[in-house]
Parts: structure tokens; sequence; C-alpha cells
């Protein structure tokens, strides 16, 4: 029986109801009473609100589906676009404007860099995400595939002084090209010092000077033999760590052990697509977390290597400058919260009637409580330094939604009794009606908005589930080559530049899905900043100190700049073009492989969502490499054989044969796992009759989202354990 505790007209979960009393509520100045009667109003004022635009994402839907009964296949681009506009679907574009947001912590308006996504029911993820600010190059270098790993350069168990070697002479060559010096090369340098002149780098009994000599921050130490230098390019730090004693400096002509970039600028504490969260017990312990993310006291124990420490959040970052001030620099990325979009609801809170309150209402409310003490300065470690809290809000469809969320945060705001626009909202453009709206989506939150971005996978699941009807799909691995997936690319960032997103907001792009193939990131990735994005995902601190690099390469302010100037160049047209196939053209291995695939990864995620809890992991794919898998990568998997089920590209004998070899391909990969359960041979369990709901009826699920029937199954297995 589930403990809970009647608060006036709600039923709230003990294990959550306690944590807002004990822990969340006091050095608030928020009294109990207020906080629970001010979401039961919110509850009771927004929902109907929330219900009518959920109403409305169903019978535009529906409308799409009779659309396409009727003229299957291709549709007239003039025909189809007059229907859209018709039925409200696609809306008329609001006179030019330019967004206010006010008091952006720098690392939103000016600094452009990698950003992470974690889940914030992980304790030791969210601490290390954190610290994530600052990065170890020769780690990130020396640990991952971007050194080449074979023959010589094998990494080994002991300490490879090949492969070291190459990391330093790569390092050195990023000081070359980056922080360049008058008439040599930091490869030559045989000391660092700083005197009134600045930087000052011996070089073969010489004294060299930076070529900008501005790029120098400060010093740590003695001022003619430092631990530490700190240079600045493109807003973005590194660090020139010294110590001839350590095992690396010894090694170094300069006694450099280390450069330490300064790597994932900001980060997104993530209580939606990366965690399984369906319960009071499981809210209460993300909302603990981000609490204390805010507190500045989150720490976790690690054991590492035989030996256990405690891994706590790390102070800001102190150097003196030439003239002798301190300079202060953050120590931890500048922190966001993504929170639950529209759909769903908790029973973590039920109302007067026993109806579930929609679960982004309660992120909302909750966090924002966790945020108070951080605002008004009372945080043992600062977030933001302009006391803002920033929200990252998924799957809104239309400006509606995104006015509906601007309508919950000022409530929230009075509730609180915080200052209007306090809260900050980051619009994630991954639905389609979205991206087809996205300048009336901003100015519908033109005075708060501080971060749009694309995500190609649930963008790319919307795409398949809005035009289920039309026709058969393009397979996966030619998705990303069809005109709209340019369009949306190319869009996303005009519209935001054309809108003054420029020193207000970021603009982001999405995730690197295999978190072992560093060197292909490095190799791909450079692509987002070159792209105008000030900001794009990565799935580690490792990966985010490789992905600064490129925010070195790419001056992205000037880019963002010359593409402003250029205008907007994709079109509503290009972003209509609905991406068909034509099955004729693959053989029967073909189509096995397709659905071998989608029904391995989607198994493979599922397994761990409903029997373990886990929101997001490394997967190993049909081949074994580990790829990052989430409800983003889940959606577009089942949509997409839902997609070929419903015309007839594949059969449902097939596809049922397929989920059954393929369950065994998981039981054998995660075979070794502590506790697991096979799916084989039995077939009944809730993770493999999961994955075929999202398959067989998603045609049906709402915006073909997988959370209903996960949150279903995960709450089944929880209750039966």
């Amino acid at each position: 029986m589930v403990d809970r505790v009647q608060q006036g007209g709600l039923s709230v979960a003990g294990s959550l109801h306690r944590f807002v009393e004990e822990e969340a509520l006091p050095g608030t100045g928020v009294d109990s009473q207020t906080f629970w009667t001010g979401l039961e109003s919110v509850a009771d004022d927004l929902g109907p609100r929330n219900r009518e635009l959920l109403a409305q994402r169903e019978d535009l839907q529906s409308r799409i589906n009779d659309y396409h009964r009727e003229h299957p296949g291709r549709p007239d681009a003039e025909h189809y676009t007059a229907f859209l506009r018709q039925i409200g679907y696609l809306l008329d574009e609001p006179e030019d404007f330019e967004v206010t947001t006010a008091d952006v912590d720098a690392e939103v308006a000016h600094i452009a860099g990698p950003q992470l996504v974690v889940p914030v029911l992980n304790a030791r993820f969210a601490t290390n995400a954190a610290n994530a600010r600052w990065g170890s190059l020769y780690d990130a270098l020396y640990g991952s595939d971007v050194v080449p790993q074979g023959g010589d350069m094998a990494p080994g168990g002991d300490y490879n002084r090949t492969r070291g070697d190459e990391v330093i002479a790569r390092g050195r060559a990023f000081l070359d090209q980056h922080f360049p010096l008058e008439g040599g090369s930091h490869a030559d340098a045989s000391a660092y010092a700083v005197d009134d002149e600045g930087l000052a780098v011996t070089v073969k009994q010489d004294v060299l000077r930076l070529a900008d000599a501005s790029q120098l921050v400060g010093y740590r130490g003695d001022r003619a033999g430092p631990e530490a230098v700190v240079l600045v390019h493109h807003g973005l730090h590194v660090e020139v760590a010294i110590d001839p004693e350590d095992s690396i400096g010894a090694t170094d002509a300069a006694g450099v052990k280390d450069l330490v970039l300064e790597s994932a600028v900001s980060t997104i504490m993530d209580l939606e697509d990366s965690v399984a969260a369906v319960d009071g017990e499981d809210k209460a312990l993300g909302y603990r977390n981000w609490l204390r993310l805010m507190q500045g006291t989150l720490a976790e124990e690690v054991t590492k290597g035989g030996r256990t420490f405690t891994r706590a959040m790390n102070p800001d970052r102190t150097v003196t400058a030439p003239s002798g001030d301190t300079v202060t620099l953050p120590g931890r990325a500048l922190l966001f919260i993504r929170q639950v979009g529209h759909l769903m609801t908790t029973d973590a809170v039920l109302d007067r009637v026993g109806n579930e309150v929609p679960e982004g209402f309660l992120d909302a409310l909750v966090t924002a409580l966790g945020s108070v003490r951080e605002l008004r300065g009372e945080s043992e470690l600062a977030n933001s330094r302009t006391g803002s809290m920033y929200v990252v809000k998924p799957k809104m469809h239309g400006p509606d939604e995104v006015a509906l969320t601007v309508t919950l945060m000022e409530r929230v705001e009075r509730l609180l009794g915080l200052s209007p626009r306090t809260i900050k909202i980051g619009i994630m453009d991954e639905e389609r009606r979205t991206t087809l709206n996205l300048k009336a989506c901003i100015k519908a939150a033109s005075d708060r908005v501080a971060f749009i971005n694309t995500g190609f996978l649930d963008r790319t699941g919307d795409e398949i589930h809005t035009s289920m009807l039309a026709g058969p799909v393009v397979r996966k691995g030619a998705m990303k080559s069809e005109t709209w997936i340019k369009a949306y690319e190319d869009s996303n960032v005009d519209i935001g530049l054309a809108c003054g997103l420029l020193g207000h907001a970021q603009i982001g792009k999405g995730m690197w899905p295999a978190p072992d193939s560093l060197a292909d990131m490095f190799d791909a990735k450079v692509g987002h900043p070159e792209a105008g994005a000030s900001t794009a995902w990565v799935p580690s601190p490792t990966a985010a100190t490789i992905h600064a690099l490129h925010y070195h390469q790419v001056d992205v302010r000037a880019r963002q700049e010359e593409l402003r100037a250029g205008g907007v160049r994709s079109s509503r047209a290009d972003l209509l073009q609905i991406p068909l196939g034509d099955p004729t053209s693959w053989s029967d291995e073909e189509r096995q492989q397709e659905i071998d695939n989608n029904c391995q990864s989607l198994l493979g995620y599922v397994v761990r969502w409903v029997d373990a809890g886990v929101g997001v992991s490394k997967v190993p794919d049909i081949t074994g490499e580990p790829l990052m898998e989430d409800r983003a990568t889940c959606r577009i998997s089942a949509q997409h054989v839902a997609n070929w089920l419903q015309h007839e590209v594949v059969s449902h004998e097939q596809v049922d044969e397929t989920l059954r070899r393929m369950a065994q391909v998981v039981d054998e990969q995660n075979a070794d796992l502590p506790g697991y359960t096979p799916m084989a041979p039995d077939f009944d369990g809730d993770a493999f009759q999961a994955a075929r709901e999202l398959i067989f009826e998603g045609a049906e699920q709402p915006s073909g989202y997988t959370e209903p029937v996960l949150h279903r199954r995960r709450a089944m297995r929880k209750a039966r354990a």
C-alpha cells in the first residue's frame, strides 16, 4: 500500500511530502500551507488548459490522418500547405521582433561551449557533470580513441610513454594554434613565468611573449615559477598546469603536467528523457539531488581503483591577474533543469477527485522551490551569478503550448516570491509543429527564452508519427539525407538568430550517440559550431573536453553574425517534405535488417528502463557497439517499425518473430548484468510486452511518445517487486 498524506485537497505520496516538508521548504520563507495550496490552485487553474491543448494535438493528428487516407503518398505541396493552414497546424509567422530576455549568465549569452545532459536521479553522474566545467585534455586524449590505440600507441595497463608523448605533442600543437608565441613554439618551451610584461615563455634561451598579450588571465603560485598559468580564447579558459615533480611534468622540459580545458560550460540536469521516474519515490530522489545541487552540497561516495572517497562539487577557481588582482573563474557548469512536458501526469500527487496532477506542473513548482535559496545568494556554491533559474521544457507543440509554460512559470514565481521573469525557458525544437512555427514559439516566450535547440531523434519520431498514413518512410540510415532534416537544422539556427537570440540565449544542437567513438565525434561534431550553434550535447565529461577543442577552432559569434546577415536559408516547403521511401527498392534482406536493428535497440533500452529503472545508458547495438539510448531513440525505433507495419513493408508475424529473436540477442548481451531477468524463453515479462506495445500500438500512442507505455509497465514491475 502506498504511503500517502492528505494536504488540503491533495493526496501526496509520503516520500514526496516528507521531502518537501523536511528538506525543501525550510529556509525558503515559504510555508507549508502556501506551497500545497499553491500547487492545488495551479493544477485547478491551468489543468483544463493543459488538457485542452493535448486534445488539440489529438484532433490535429486525426485530421492529418484523414487527409493522408484521402491523399495517399507524397502530397501536392501547395494543397498540403493550404490544408495545414486551414486546420490551424501551420500558423502565420509573427512580425519581426527581437527577444528581450534579461539577467542571463555569460554561459548563456556569450560563451560558446559543450553541454552535458545527465539524469538528475543519479547523484554520481550529476556531481561529475557539474564538475565537468574543467577537464584534463591529457586524460581525454590518452584515454580515448582520438589518439589511435593500435600498435605502439596502445594504452595498455601501465603508462605508455610513446602514447603519452603523442598526447603532449598534440597539447603543444593546440597551444601553438590558439595561443601562439611571437617567434617560437610552445613545443620548445623550457619554462613558463609571469612578469610585468605578461606571460614569459623561455624557448631556447629566449623569452617569448604571446602574440596576443590579452590572452593571459592570470597565474597561481609564484610569478617566477607558477603552478598554473591561465589563458583565454573565444571566451574559454585553458589552464597550463605545471609541476616538475609530477610523473608527467617530470618528463616535460617546462614541467607542464597537463592542459586543463574549460569544457562543459553548461549542463542540463534531466528529469525527463534520461530518467525512469514513475512515482513519488522516484520524483523525490530527483528533486532532492536538484536541491542539493542548488545548495552546493551534492556529494556521492565513489569507489575507484580499490579506493573509496567522497566526490563533492568543485569550488570556484581563483588566479592572480598580472595586475595583482584576484580573478575568480566558475568551477562548475551552469546548471539547467529539464522538466517533464505537458503530456504526462503523476500519481505522486492526486487532486481532490483522485486524478493525477500534470507532472510538469509538479516539476515546475518543486524544482523552483529547490532553487529559492540559491537565487537569493544563500547557496554554498552559486549556480547563477545573475539570479536566474534555467528550465528546459521539452515536447511542446506550437506557440500555445509555449504560452502555457510561460503562464505556469509566472504562477510559480508569484507563489514562491520570486521576481518576475526569474525563471528562464529553454524551448526544445523537437516536434514538427514547433519547427514549422518556431518564430511564433519564440515570440510566446520572448522575454524569458534562454535556449533553443534541435533534437534529430525525437524530431524524426514526430515526423514519422505525424505522417504515419502518408506512406512508408525511408530506412533510418537514409533519414539524415532527406530534405526536411537539413532544412530543420538550418532553420532553427536562422530563426533563432533573426529573433535576436545573440546575447540572450543559447542555440544548441543534439547529442553524440556513440560515447566510446570519440575520434569519430572529433571529426564530425565540429560541424555544430560551424553551423552557428553556441552549444551542443555530449554524452560524458571526457567528450565535453574533446568537443571543447571545436569551440577554439571556430569563432561561433563571428559565424553567427555571418549567418544572421545571410537570412533564413530554408523554407516551410522544405520542412514539409515528408521522408517517404520506395519499398520496391528494398530487398527482403534489407527489410529484415532494418527491423532487426530497430527491435534490438528498442529491446536493449526498454529492458533496462522497465526492469531496472535505468533511463539512459550505453546499450550495445546489434554489432555490440555501445550507443547512448534514451526515450528519443526508443521513439524513433518504435515509430519506424510501426510505420512499416502500417504500410505492409513487413508483416505482423515477421515483427513478432524478430522481437523474440532479438530478445535472445539482448539477453546474451546483458547476461553479466547483476540481477538481470532474461526476456526469453517465456517473453511474458513487462519489458518484452512494453516493446511489443510500443510497436504494435505505436500508431495510436499520443504523438508516438513512449512514456505512457514505459511508465505503466515500470510501475507494474515495481509493484510486483
